[in-house]
């Protein structure tokens, strides 16, 4: 699948945190085929026990739930992982996630080499390559008790699972460089949970491998972590899923 290149921040670091904004932006406004094709609008602390909030009120932290997407940005090498999260038009309502019933969002995951403006040729853009995507995920409960489930969990070859059904690849897995690739997963189910839920952790763990520089033969292979938060609010309710086709979300 075709990628539009997004602007891209420079490369000083007083324009960085401006220009990484610019690229989120720049996809949704030109991209035919955009990773956030779906995204909804309309249409390491131990859990301590804690009184069940009123309701309306926010469990726990997170940014997923209050913005209704999760975006965050890994800098290695100047190399920027970016792992974006959102809820689907399945669930579209962050608010409206309960125990009871199936949850879904979808991801991607995107590098950047901001060494290089966007515009420079891509052949002068370290190449990365993801060979392998897992995620699992851990409930978060208000009197504290462990629960021994996982409601979401992933571990798969990358490039067998991503949206896009011929993405670039090599033995190192497939190109996840922007504008050229990226990774994406939608319509992912979150399980029901016990009725004292009152969050869930996701973990995602990328294993890659990037070019050392431009054009080399040599590789680096690096492990791309990233915890997000999701609240689960009190309710007798089941979440509601709409009835919106797969390829819609």
């Amino acid at each position: 699948m075709p990628r539009t290149p997004r602007l891209r921040p420079s490369r000083t670091r007083t324009r960085l945190a401006t220009g990484v904004v610019s690229l989120v932006a720049a996809v949704g406004m030109v991209s035919g085929c955009s990773v956030f094709d779906g995204l909804t609008s309309s249409d390491d602390s131990t859990p301590t026990p804690s009184a069940t909030p009123t309701e309306g009120a926010t469990p726990i932290d997170s940014q997923f739930t209050d913005d209704g997407t999760f975006q965050s940005h890994i800098n290695r090498n100047n190399l920027d992982f970016v792992y974006t999260l959102y809820p689907t038009k399945s669930t579209p309502r962050t608010n409206e996630w309960y125990p009871k019933g199936r949850k879904y969002f979808s991801f991607t995951f995107q590098a950047y080499d901001l060494d290089q403006d966007i515009r420079d040729p891509f052949s002068t853009k370290r190449k990365v390559y993801l060979q392998r995507i897992q995620v699992s995920s851990e409930v978060l409960t208000y009197d504290g008790s462990n629960v021994a489930q996982q409601p979401y969990q992933l571990d798969a070859i990358a490039k067998n699972v991503t949206f896009d059904p011929e993405p670039v690849s090599t033995k190192y897995g497939m190109l996840i460089t922007s504008p050229k690739g990226a990774f994406e997963l939608r319509n992912q189910a979150i399980k029901p949970t016990p009725k004292n839920t009152k969050g869930i952790v996701l973990t995602f763990t990328a294993t890659v491998y990037a070019q050392t520089r431009p054009g080399s033969s040599a590789y680096e292979k690096k492990v791309i972590s990233q915890k997000v938060p999701i609240a689960i609010f009190s309710s007798n309710k089941p979440t509601q899923a709409q009835s919106i086709p797969v390829d819609a979300n």
